[in-house]
């Protein structure tokens, strides 16, 4: 092979060092040796910037390089230390090659790029084993400090911020991210969540106009403090979630009404036992016995006694029961068929037949199933999350089938009509952003008699102008609950061993 060939070769394999001279390649121990030297010619001083030819002596410095076939490389070159001509200068300085090697780094600027992409997704000990399976050793210390080493952004100041909180240790600790809400870039992270904290922020980094933030009261007052000119904007999802919690609660109370609309089922042990309790209690309340008296001659807990006090009708007790799905359900149609046509036929017949056809359960299933009375219906009386459920969805997601048995629940209580009404109404006015409305809205709530939903109209009211401008700004959290989800990836990765400092930097490089 001749020399030009050759020297085409390693120009090609090792392309990165083309700003010096390589003079020997060789292999030792796996690890491939490079032998170079910088080019011969005028070198700039680092400090007065002067080119100067005079050479004082030679030195060698050891780079790591990007490993080739498997094998680490590692780059000997030979720099030059000259003469500075500029007088109160440095007297000597050492030559330096711009886009290859930095001032004290044993690795390459390319190798080091590397590095930085793999520990900016892995941190500490992933990213060591990856680098390892990548011919590239190395500490998990060292990957931390070329992590910490990697510069952050200087975002400016938006006129648009969102704020939210993130949890350090669930239900004990807390911090704050900041994004830019118009391009999701993220610009700050505070180690707690207090209004001075994020007050204080606010103060020092002027220039913010908009802030949107969830429901928290503690970031309102930060934000009432330190701007009091800026438009807060309550974050939609918060208030949707606000209202749905609260309809729950009108549900749940009045699952007498509409449970009644559900199928024909017999009394359970439990709703009777409930009953009775109930009239035992109220008959020693009656008779003048104290409540710390009645939990100790019915054995009940004194609380549960006080819940019985309160109630001042036993059918407000009744809740609807709550049915799984079970196997014996795809049989439920020869169930009905079989006792419709012989009543007395005995369970254990019963339970023969569905076995021919496939039933896998046991019998003391099919005999609960039949004594609650599930095969009477094919539908089953929601629970009410689920009713919930069905009430805050948009009407055209429902199934047919689906749609008939909601119109059969609700018309059995006007409440709950009532109830979906305002519901409906309510996402029409966040979706078509018709803020002004959100007034006539509350004067349907009061006049509706819904007391359930009356903590979520004083919530509205104490953050009334941030949520007018929630439903009329299309500002929202939800590019910082994005960020938040990487954040709990980043934490899952760190195994919660790691500084508020590190955090804070993986989060700002996301």
């Amino acid at each position: 092979m001749s020399v030009d060939v050759v020297n085409v070769s390693v120009g090609v394999v090792f392309s990165g060092l083309k700003p010096l001279v390589v003079e020997d390649v060789d292999e030792e121990d796996r690890i491939i040796l490079v032998s170079a030297r910088t080019v011969d010619g005028p070198a700039s001083c680092p400090t007065c910037g002067i080119c100067s030819t005079r050479v004082h002596s030679y030195h060698r410095r050891t780079l790591t390089d990007l490993p080739l076939d498997g094998r680490s490389v590692v780059v000997q070159v030979r720099i030059r230390r000259l003469f500075c001509s500029t007088r109160q200068c440095c007297n000597t300085f050492r030559e330096q090659v711009p886009g290859l090697m930095e001032r004290y780094q044993r690795r390459t600027v390319r190798l080091t790029a590397q590095v930085r992409s793999v520990v900016r997704e892995l941190a500490g000990r992933a990213s060591v084993r990856l680098l390892s399976a990548l011919a590239v050793r190395m500490s998990r210390h060292t990957a931390i400090r070329i992590l910490l080493g990697i510069p952050t952004s200087q975002p400016t100041i938006p006129p648009v911020l969102s704020v939210d909180d993130f949890a350090l240790l669930r239900r004990h600790r807390y911090g704050t991210v900041l994004i830019d809400a118009l391009t999701h870039e993220r610009i700050d992270v505070l180690a707690d969540r207090r209004s001075d904290t994020l007050e204080a922020w606010l103060r020092t980094h002027p220039g913010v106009e908009v802030v949107v933030r969830d429901r928290s009261a503690s970031y309102a007052e930060a934000v009432r403090r330190a701007l009091p000119d800026a438009t807060q904007v309550a974050d939609r999802w918060h208030l949707w979630h606000g209202l749905v919690r609260s309809a729950e609660k009108v549900v749940t109370a009045h699952s007498r009404c509409w449970a009644v609309a559900g199928p024909k089922r017999r009394t359970m042990t439990r709703e009777t036992t409930t009953l009775q309790r109930w009239h035992a209690v109220h008959d020693l309340l009656d008779h003048g016995v104290g409540l710390m008296d009645c939990a100790r001659r019915l054995g009940v807990g004194l609380n549960t006694i006080k819940r019985y006090a309160r109630t001042t009708e036993p059918e407000t007790l009744r809740r609807p029961p709550q049915y799984r799905a079970c196997l014996v359900d795809p049989y439920r149609d020869h169930l009905r068929q079989r006792r419709a046509t012989e009543p007395g036929v005995l369970v254990l017949d019963l339970f023969h037949e569905i076995k021919t056809l496939g039933y896998t359960g046991s019998l003391t299933l099919l005999q609960k199933y039949l004594n609650q009375g599930r095969e009477l219906s094919d539908r089953i009386t929601p629970s009410p999350r689920r009713l919930t459920s069905w009430i805050t969805t948009r009407p055209t997601d429902h199934s047919e089938q689906r749609r008939v048995h909601l119109d059969e629940l609700l018309a059995a209580c006007p409440h709950l009509t009532e109830l979906a009404r305002l519901v409906h109404e309510f996402a029409r006015i966040m979706g078509e952003r018709r803020g002004n409305d959100l007034d006539d809205w509350m004067k349907q709530v009061r006049d509706a008699g819904l007391p359930e939903l009356d903590p979520f109209l004083r919530g509205l009211t104490q953050d009334y102008d941030a949520a007018v401008a929630g439903f009329t700004l299309p500002y929202s959290n939800g590019p910082v609950e994005g960020v938040n989800t990487k954040t709990k990836l980043i934490k899952r990765q760190m195994y919660g061993r790691a500084s508020f400092r590190l955090l804070r930097h993986r989060i700002l490089l996301a």
